[in-house]
């Protein structure tokens, strides 16, 4: 991958991390809800941080094209 085109995705990676675990959207996830015996909001934020790692690893093991 282009160096140029990594750093882009990095950015968008970054910033859509800020956005999924900043307040507006992470308020959603704010409930009095048990799911498979789990209250909603710490699996939900388990859930986003898990992906984002995912995400990162995928970017970064990346063969080039």
């Amino acid at each position: 991958m282009k160096p140029r085109l990594e750093s882009q995705r990095l950015l968008a990676l970054f910033a859509a991390g800020c956005l999924l675990l900043n307040y507006p959207l992470i308020a959603l996830w704010n409930r009095d809800t048990l799911l498979w015996g789990l209250p909603l909001f710490p699996l939900a934020l388990f859930a986003l941080w898990g992906l984002l790692i995912a995400a990162l690893a995928c970017l970064m093991e990346r063969q080039p094209d």
